[in-house]
C-alpha cells in the first residue's frame, strides 16, 4: 500500500466514524423531543429549544476551539446563513409538518429520499453516471428503509403532507451537498464555524416563524417520561440541544467533509436505524422482525455503495464528485 492509499483509507475510515456518529446522535432527538411534546409542547417549540441549546452550545465551543469563529463566520456569510435556513432550519420544519398530515413512517420515508436526490443531483451536474453497484445499493438502501419504517403499516397519505415530505427531502440533500464546503483540514471555512453560525441562524428563524404566529409556539414546564424515569424539562431539553443537535452537526460536517457527498448521504441512513432503536430503548416502542430485516437490508445497501464508490475511483482516491480530467492525446 502506498503512502497515498494509506492516507486515502485513513481519511475514509474517519470520516465514516465521524458520520456514523453524527448519525446516531440524530437518531436521539426523535424520542427525545417526542418525550417534550407528550408532556405540552408542540413541535416548534421543540424546535426551537433544540437549536438553540445547540447554538449556545456550538458558541461556547467554537469560542474555545477556534476564537476567530464570528469573523470566519461573518466572511462566508452567504454559505452560513444559506446553511442554517435550509438544512436545519428548514429541515426541522418540513418533517414536522409532514408528520402532521401523515404517519411518522411514510414522512420518515419521504425525507430519507434525500441519497436519491444527492445522487441524481451530482449525476446530473457532473455528467457522470455512477456505477451499477452504487445504484444498487441506493436502491438497496431505501428498500431497506421501508421495512425499516415498516411504512405500509397503517400508514395513510395525505398530498400535502407529501409535499411537506419531499421539501424536508430536499432540505436534507442540502444538507449533505452544503456541508461539502466545510474543509477538513483547517484551510478554508471550519466545520465548527459552519455548525456554529448554522445553528445561529436556524434558531433565529424558527423563533422568528413561532413569535410571528405563523407556527404554533407553546412552551411547557411538566416533567417527562425518559427511558421510564420521571425528569425535569430542561434534562432532554438540554440533551436535544448537545446531542443530536450541536454534536451531530459538527461531526455530520466533519463526516460529509471527507467522504463526499453521496457516500455521506446513504451512511446517513443509518439515522433511522439509531432512531428505531433509541426509541425502542427510551420510550418503549417496539422493535418488529420486519424492520429487523430492514436494518440488514440497510448495511447490504451501503456496502455495496461503498464498493461502488471504490470501483469508481479510477484516477483520484476520495471520491471527487467532479468528472475526472481528460487525458491528453497521443499522436504516433
Amino acid at each position: 500500500m502506498t503512502v497515498t492509499d494509506a492516507r486515502s483509507t485513513n481519511r475514509f475510515q474517519l470520516g465514516l466514524l465521524f458520520a456514523i456518529t453524527s448519525a446516531f446522535a440524530f437518531g436521539l432527538s426523535g424520542p427525545l423531543a417526542k418525550a417534550l411534546m407528550e408532556a405540552g409542547w408542540t413541535p416548534t417549540a421543540a424546535v426551537t429549544a433544540r437549536l438553540a441549546g445547540g447554538a449556545v452550545a456550538m458558541a461556547v465551543f467554537a469560542g474555545l476551539a477556534r476564537p476567530g469563529w464570528v469573523r470566519e463566520a461573518l466572511q462566508h456569510r452567504r454559505t452560513v446563513i444559506a446553511y442554517g435556513l435550509i438544512p436545519i432550519a428548514g429541515a426541522q420544519l418540513c418533517y414536522y409538518n409532514a408528520v402532521s398530515h401523515l404517519s411518522v413512517g411514510v414522512a420518515l420515508l419521504l425525507e430519507y429520499t434525500a441519497p436519491v436526490l444527492v445522487v441524481g443531483w451530482l449525476w446530473a451536474t457532473t455528467r457522470r453516471r455512477p456505477g451499477n453497484l452504487t445504484l444498487g445499493g441506493v436502491a438497496l438502501a431505501i428498500v431497506g428503509i421501508m421495512l425499516v419504517l415498516d411504512v405500509f403499516a397503517g400508514a395513510h397519505v395525505n398530498s400535502v403532507g407529501v409535499l411537506w415530505g419531499l421539501a424536508a427531502a430536499i432540505c436534507a440533500a442540502c444538507y449533505f451537498m452544503m456541508s461539502e464546503k466545510a474543509s477538513s483540514d483547517g484551510s478554508g471555512l471550519s466545520p465548527i464555524t459552519l455548525a456554529a453560525g448554522g445553528l445561529v441562524v436556524g434558531t433565529i428563524a424558527v423563533a422568528a416563524l413561532g413569535a410571528s404566529g405563523a407556527l404554533p409556539l407553546r412552551f411547557s414546564a411538566q416533567d417527562t417520561v425518559v427511558a421510564g424515569f420521571t425528569l425535569p424539562w430542561f434534562v432532554p431539553v438540554i440533551a436535544l440541544g448537545l446531542i443530536p443537535t450541536a454534536l451531530a452537526y459538527t461531526l455530520g460536517i466533519m463526516g460529509v467533509a471527507r467522504l463526499r457527498p453521496r457516500f455521506a448521504s446513504l451512511v446517513g441512513l443509518s439515522e433511522v436505524l439509531f432512531a428505531v432503536l433509541t426509541a425502542w430503548a427510551l420510550v418503549g416502542e417496539a422493535i418488529t422482525v420486519t424492520q429487523t430485516a430492514g436494518g440488514v437490508v440497510v448495511l447490504l445497501g451501503l456496502a455495496l455503495a461503498r464498493q461502488g464508490d471504490r470501483s469508481d475511483q479510477v484516477a483520484q482516491a476520495n471520491w471527487p464528485d467532479v468528472p475526472p480530467a481528460e487525458q491528453p492525446i497521443t499522436r504516433t
